[in-house]
């Protein structure tokens, strides 16, 4: 069943901005949710990652806001830095129908001091993870005394990441009267404790978390565990199908892929816990402008990300949860478009394959490695990426990049891909041919008047 935005009780100027948004149908989870949010139920709502509860739970929060008072009025609790930056991001998109709603992140892994002057400055909705808020609420740096909602995203993963205590802290400096939503993809005994300990009589909401078979093409393969990382390059050879994000099962499992991968020519980078979040943010950035082909990654740093036009999602090992199983090929075939799931299965994963058939309700398709035609041309990313030592702190805009590189008529803007700014530096995306050139460009010729260093990443 889909149903109009029109039909729900929004505001005519939240109407018009979701029509210019292109929001005409609700997804199921909206569907289901949306009516219950708005009238100030608690909900429990279990739905995967690209299912649209982003904006379910957003609409809602959105609606009790008070714009004239700037205190924190809706908080969004995530697992991770990157999910809470595309919250805000579709927060403050959904919320241009109102006037001057201020959106503000606050996540671990950042400098504490600038959190501190922004919240001075005062939000009205703030969009964190649990530890950075709970530091927050400790230093009096925040304040929950006006809260109306409290969303918990992804709630099932920031249990899995040990958060379970921090979430009690931060509840517990929230109003008794205030409005709960709990989203999770699985719905383990922990959720229900979770819900049970925070949650007024919530009403209970789940869609089909399963994938049709017309949208994603599932194969599995069975390998030696000692031949794992040669199937994944045959694989890739044989499909050529990028971008491709490949699931481990553990950080040293990614570092020794991505080392083969870039050993045999083909553009892999790792995204695990390891990482620093600049790098985490680099690597991010080169994937999702196309820079990068392969993204080798675990299941809690993959948690959250939201990638367009993802060709193919390979198991390097089986998920151990059939639902975490679900959750990493849903990445693909996305948003009308078909995808492919090939997955690896070692002779003692054997009982992980019965789990994901019971689940899904249907007999794995089971394909021969052997047979498959490859080719030992690199598989190389469509785009390459340059990076300028300036960034938002120097008052660096994508505009300033754009223009100093099609200045004169050098590159068509058709060629250049995402730019990307961080606090001190900015990363553009060129079509591969013209990679050279544009760092001549870029290295020779001004952006906004100063010389600024740059260099190909």
């Amino acid at each position: 069943m889909t149903l109009a935005f029109s039909s729900l009780s929004l505001s005519p100027a939240m109407l018009a901005n979701l029509s210019s948004l292109g929001y005409q149908q609700m997804t199921e989870i909206q569907a289901a949710s949306l009516p219950l949010i708005l009238k100030g139920r608690d909900l429990i709502a279990q739905a995967k990652t690209g299912s649209g509860k982003t904006a379910a739970f957003a609409l809602g929060l959105l609606q009790p806001i008070n714009p004239r008072y700037f205190g924190c009025q809706a908080l969004v609790l995530c697992p991770t830095r990157e999910l809470a930056d595309q919250v805000a991001k579709e927060i403050r998109r959904l919320a241009r129908a109102a006037e001057n709603i201020k959106v503000l992140t606050l996540c671990g892994g950042v400098p504490f001091g600038p959190q501190i002057g922004s919240l001075e400055h005062g939000a009205h909705i703030i969009v964190g993870t649990p530890g950075r808020i709970q530091e927050h609420l400790r230093k009096g740096t925040l304040s929950l005394s006006g809260l109306n909602t409290l969303v918990l995203d992804e709630a099932d993963r920031m249990l899995d990441m040990g958060f379970i205590d921090s979430i009690a802290e931060v509840i517990a400096q929230t109003p008794t009267r205030r409005q709960t939503l709990l989203f999770s993809a699985t719905y383990p005994p922990a959720i229900e404790q979770l819900a049970a300990r925070f949650l007024r009589d919530p009403a209970r909401v789940e869609v089909q978390a399963q994938h049709d078979n017309t949208q994603i093409e599932q194969r599995f393969y069975e390998i030696q565990a000692e031949q794992r990382y040669d199937a994944v390059l045959h694989l890739l050879r044989h499909f050529r199908r990028q971008p491709a994000v490949a699931f481990c099962a553990t950080r040293l499992q990614c570092d020794e892929l991505v080392a083969h991968l870039e050993a045999a020519k083909i553009s892999a980078a790792a995204l695990h816990g390891d990482l620093e979040q600049r790098e985490r943010d680099q690597v991010l950035a080169l994937f999702a402008n196309r820079s990068l082909s392969v993204l080798v990654a675990t299941d809690v740093a993959a948690r959250g990300l939201d990638i367009e036009g993802l060709q193919l999602v390979l198991n390097v090992e089986l998920a151990r949860d059939p639902e975490v199983h679900v959750h990493r090929i849903g990445r693909t075939g996305r948003a009308g478009e078909t995808g492919l799931a090939v997955s690896l299965v070692a002779p003692a994963e054997a009982r992980r394959v019965q789990a994901i058939e019971a689940l899904q309700g249907q007999a794995a398709a089971w394909f021969p490695l052997a047979g498959l035609k490859t080719s030992l041309e690199p598989l190389l990313p469509p785009m390459h990426t340059l990076c300028i030592a300036a960034g938002r702190k120097d008052k660096l805009r994508p505009g300033d990049i754009l223009g100093a590189l099609t200045g004169n008529g050098a590159i068509a803007a058709d060629k250049i891909g995402k730019i990307s700014l961080f606090d001190h530096q900015a990363l553009v995306a060129v079509e591969r041919a013209l990679a050279r050139q544009a760092l001549e460009q870029l290295s020779n010729g001004r952006i906004k008047g100063r010389s600024l260093r740059v260099r190909q990443l």
